[in-house]
């Protein structure tokens, strides 16, 4: 009987430890970054965009409740990193300097970087073009590596958020901006339709991920979770909804 209890005793413990974050929580801390159309920003008070409906129902299909926490982007893995967050999901590229320090789900968006310049801008047509000018773009990103490995430029100028590299281009600070291709074509139709244009091919393909801490059982619930919403049309839905296309 004593060796029952025993038996007992250690299973319960090891579905506790292994029940994972979305049962040891009564909500676990999503940390965002807020300033990235159209995947997360804030509209009438409250937050919206693609990664916001797409965690929403990835959320749903894991059965947790959560709390979003908006942060700068660069502070987004610390934060994993010391347990002050459970999940981060802002439009985040894997790759494998971050792939060491946390762990990712399924990769739910494919892009790339992409040229965002002036209207009236004759000369820039590419990253060669990019020789000797002023790039702005956001801080501690794949396109700030990027920028400073490949665009050969007079200074790459890097901001907390896009909205800084993309006023420093209106105000003749900045030549071009190097960013992540769904945010610079979402900008050039929206806030910058008529003052801005984007040139040139897609450079650096790249997936973007939902990231966790280390060992986290969330990652593969997730990934579980991403491949369910892709199977069953929620995805293309919300695809749709904030990039007005089916997926590719």
């Amino acid at each position: 009987m004593k060796k029952l209890i025993t038996l007992i005793s250690l299973v319960t413990m090891c579905i506790t430890l292994f029940a994972g974050p979305a049962l040891a929580k009564d909500k676990l801390i999503v940390g965002c970054d807020t300033n990235f159309m159209p995947f997360e920003f804030k509209q009438d008070g409250k937050y919206v965009g693609f990664d916001i409906d797409f965690w929403a129902a990835i959320a749903k299909e894991l059965g947790v409740e959560y709390k979003l926490q908006p942060m700068d982007f660069n502070g987004l893995i610390p934060a994993l990193q010391t347990g002050n967050i459970d999940v981060a999901i802002a439009a985040m590229t894997i790759k494998s300097e971050r792939e060491k320090v946390v762990d990712f789900a399924y990769p739910y968006y494919d892009a790339g970087l992409i040229i965002l310049v002036r209207a009236d801008e004759k000369n820039i047509k590419s990253l060669e073009d990019l020789k000797g000018k002023n790039v702005a773009t956001k801080l501690g990103t794949t396109s700030a590596d990027y920028a400073k490995k490949n665009a050969q430029a007079k200074e790459v100028k890097l901001y907390p958020n896009i909205d800084g590299a993309y006023m420093e281009l209106a105000t003749g600070g900045a030549d071009a901006v190097l960013f992540d291709s769904p945010a610079v074509l979402y900008y050039s139709k929206t806030a910058g339709k008529d003052r801005t244009k984007v040139v040139g091919p897609l450079y650096m393909g790249q997936s973007y991920g939902i990231a966790f801490p280390q060992g986290s059982p969330l990652a593969e619930q997730s990934s579980i979770a991403i491949l369910k919403l892709m199977e069953n049309g929620t995805y293309a839905e919300i695809y749709k909804k904030w990039f007005g296309t089916d997926p590719k």
